[in-house]
């Protein structure tokens, strides 16, 4: 039987049909059960269709999702036919260094693969030189939209003229850039959270004589941050009356454990305060200034609020003793499904607001099992 010969159920309306459709359902015939694995000389005896056609079809198949290739040279049905990708996506990640970076990742990519998109990610590794390439990269690759997160403000106005001249929708995470839908923290409740928690503390254990408010920051990050150490501020004087004595230092941590580490030690040396209110503007820094206090011989003249309720913050507060009091939790492990479902809105042209935050709950000793009960499990060996 030749191709143009190919029988099919006749009626009034056959030339609606399209014969290259008739063609490939012929192919798909030839796959006489689930398991069979098919070379293109059996397609094309079981077909009748000559050898270069019968590749063509096969190769179309294969790219849509009907067939699998075994090995080099053999196919066979797919188990299940896989939806087509909607969309083509960028994330350019801020870096892998902490387990937030890496959650949002990992959230990111199970939400692109149930929604069916194809998520192209490159990585910033924390330094604008790179991000920068990033962008040129993404836009290259022709990507719908970019859901962009680094860290430094100064740059964000170059990243976001890329992708606005390219006609590129993108999203930033955490750190604003001009154009781009925001997700992220709301930075001032965020600080505010924890400023009330460090204020209760102070008028429980020490009867609200606070010498010194200490603020690890993040400059490099810009205005947000900064946002959320004046919510700090503003928490711990919403709560208690601040003693006229009392004054406040502020410390630049970069957001790493070791330069905070270095600089809260430094500033120890030279400050005699005996209660220390601390906040800081993620974990690597609270446990950072944690760090220079132990070090110094006075963890018991500190108490502590971290940023994110990352991994290592939650073992701590489950130190006996520990004077990281609390985190400040917005759980990165869920963005993936708010930003695949934002990017999706923005896509199809939905109207959105222009920010959306993320939810925040105040992590401490007491409540740190409830809302991680399988922490016990990342420790355990492989």
């Amino acid at each position: 039987m030749q191709p143009d010969e190919v029988q099919v159920k006749t009626s009034n309306h056959n030339r609606y049909l399209v014969k290259s459709l008739v063609h490939a359902s012929r192919i798909l015939e030839a796959f006489q059960s689930s398991g069979d694995v098919l070379r293109l000389r059996d397609v094309v005896l079981r077909t009748g269709f000559n050898k270069g056609m019968c590749f063509r079809l096969i190769y179309t198949l294969h790219q849509c999702g009907f067939l699998d290739k075994v090995g080099e040279n053999h196919y066979r049905l797919t188990n299940e036919v896989r939806r087509r990708r909607l969309y083509r996506i960028g994330y350019a990640a801020q870096g892998q260094d902490t387990s937030f970076d890496r959650e949002v990742r990992n959230s990111l990519l199970s939400a692109a693969e149930r929604e069916h998109i194809e998520l192209i990610v490159v990585d910033n590794r924390y330094q604008p030189k790179i991000a920068l390439r990033s962008a040129d990269y993404l836009i290259k690759e022709q990507v719908d939209l970019v859901i962009e997160f680094q860290t430094d403000e100064v740059i964000a106005p170059a990243i976001a003229t890329k992708y606005l001249e390219a006609n590129i929708p993108f999203i930033a995470i955490d750190i604003p850039h001009p154009g781009a839908t925001y997700f992220g923290a709301n930075n001032y409740q965020a600080g505010l959270m924890a400023g009330h928690y460090l204020a209760r503390w102070a008028k429980k254990y020490w009867n609200g004589e606070v010498d010194e408010i200490l603020l690890v920051e993040l400059h490099r990050a810009g205005s947000l941050p900064k946002a959320r150490m004046r919510g700090v501020q503003s928490g711990i004087g919403e709560v208690m009356r601040i003693p006229e004595r009392c004054r406040t230092i502020s410390v630049d941590g970069d957001g790493q454990f070791q330069t905070t580490l270095e600089r809260v030690r430094k500033h120890l040396r030279e400050s005699k305060s005996k209660h220390v209110l601390v906040g800081a503007a993620n974990d690597s820094s609270a446990l950072g200034a944690l760090r220079a206090f132990q070090e110094a011989g006075r963890a018991s003249e500190c108490a502590i609020v971290g940023q994110n309720a990352e991994p290592e913050a939650r073992a701590e507060l489950r130190s006996p003793q520990t004077r990281l009091i609390a985190s400040v939790a917005f759980f990165p492990e869920k963005y993936g499904d708010g930003l695949i479902k934002l990017a999706l809105d923005l896509l199809a042209r939905k109207a959105v607001a222009p920010a959306l935050f993320t939810t925040h709950q105040i992590i401490t000793a007491d409540n740190v099992d409830h809302f991680y009960p399988n922490d016990s499990l990342l420790a355990m060996p492989s």
